[in-house]
């Protein structure tokens, strides 16, 4: 299924070639099914793929999702079959998405590794292993940037920005959008505050069925292009707001918050600017040192692989748009501003919003192999 009605290409004998280099590495490929449940895209995927997603039912009324990338169906399968051991995967096939003026199928490649616990080692493993992929299909001196959800996020921890506002702000970083909307509290319309104080602190499970039995009586799926539960999601946001006063971000976060997001530059260079910035904030917070500490601990393993650190650039700005990613981050580009050829990171999460009993460490990344070929 494409755009213009022709089938994808298959996967080139290059492709086959980049699993064979992933399975030598003990990467043991899998393929797991082109129908997946819909309700793990919809409740952790980010709304770039959440609105893009093909959705059919089964013949049970089941709703159903063509594939739209691997991290999620490999999550699945890694439930299924290895439990909480560790386990590493590699993967070549199609996915599918809508898109405006590209092939709505197109295969990806990728890898993923779950449950290690030495994360910063393996965050440099995976990161090694894409560039030695694309070096495997002819690209060299390419182009690293480097980021860290697990980072930022513990410093709007130690700012003790609101939970809502912390959410605001996140997702406001991934979609590039400007932090000025978050200044002041959102807007709550009379309307809505009975609404919003009836759900306060309310089960997250119970909201969602609430919301979708409503749309049920009213024999509505969607509104706006919005699911039940992203609607529902919206509702519970508002509803922390309306709780915490409707606290937006104060103007000593944002200073700090700002100073961030504006670092940019050699990967140890900006570990030092960090520790720099926290100290002159007074940010004392255990969770922020510890996010610190792996992320300087990264850059001695990424140094120790032989990988040209120096080379790559950390941005404080970076953010990948799926919900998903927890810490480390990456992607791999041809040029300044150029969309990447390989994207990834770490979903520590994950697995446990998936059924795992505890959280298991992961991380991995794919391969745009449709922008790999239109480059040679």
């Amino acid at each position: 299924m494409t755009g213009n009605g022709a089938a994808a290409p298959r996967p080139a004998a290059a492709h086959e070639d980049l699993l064979a280099l992933f399975e030598d590495r003990g990467y043991a490929r899998v393929e797991p099914p082109v129908l997946q449940p819909v309700e793990p895209f919809l409740e952790l995927s980010g709304e770039d793929i959440r609105r893009r997603i093909f959705i059919t039912q089964d013949g049970a009324g089941a709703e159903l999702c063509l594939r739209p990338e691997y991290t999620i169906p490999v999550g699945r399968h890694h439930r299924a079959t290895a439990g909480a051991g560790p386990a590493e995967y590699s993967y070549l096939g199609p996915v599918f998405r809508l898109r405006a003026s590209e092939a709505d199928e197109f295969h990806q490649a990728g890898i993923e590794s779950i449950g290690r616990p030495d994360v910063p080692a393996v965050d440099a493993e995976i990161l090694g292993l894409a560039l030695d992929g694309l070096e495997r299909l002819g690209r060299r001196d390419m182009r690293v940037r480097l980021g860290d959800m697990g980072l930022i996020t513990a410093l709007l921890e130690a700012l003790r920005v609101p939970p809502a506002a912390k959410r605001r702000t996140l997702r406001a970083v991934a979609a590039g959008r400007s932090l000025d909307e978050l200044a002041a509290p959102p807007a709550v319309d009379a309307a809505h505050a009975g609404l919003l104080s009836a759900i306060q602190g309310q089960d997250p499970q119970g909201v969602r069925a609430f919301v979708e039995d409503v749309l049920a009586i009213a024999g509505i799926s969607r509104v706006g292009g919005r699911s039940a539960g992203e609607i529902a999601e919206r509702f519970l946001a508002k509803a922390a707001a309306h709780a915490e006063g409707g606290a937006g971000l104060g103007a000593r976060a944002r200073e700090v918050i700002d100073a961030y997001l504006a670092l940019s530059g050699d990967p140890d260079a900006a570990a030092g600017a960090v520790r720099a910035l926290t100290r002159g904030a007074g940010l004392a917070d255990p969770g922020l040192e510890a996010a610190l500490a792996l992320f300087e601990e990264r850059n001695g393993f990424i140094a120790a692989r032989g990988l040209p650190l120096e080379r790559f650039t950390f941005a404080g700005s970076f953010a990948r748009n799926l919900d998903y990613y927890t810490g480390f981050i990456f992607e791999v580009a041809e040029a300044e501003g150029a969309k990447p050829v390989v994207g990834g990171g770490r979903y520590d999460g994950l697995l446990q919003h998936l059924g795992s009993p505890e959280p298991l460490p992961a991380v991995g990344c794919s391969f745009w192999l449709e922008r790999l070929e239109a480059r040679r």
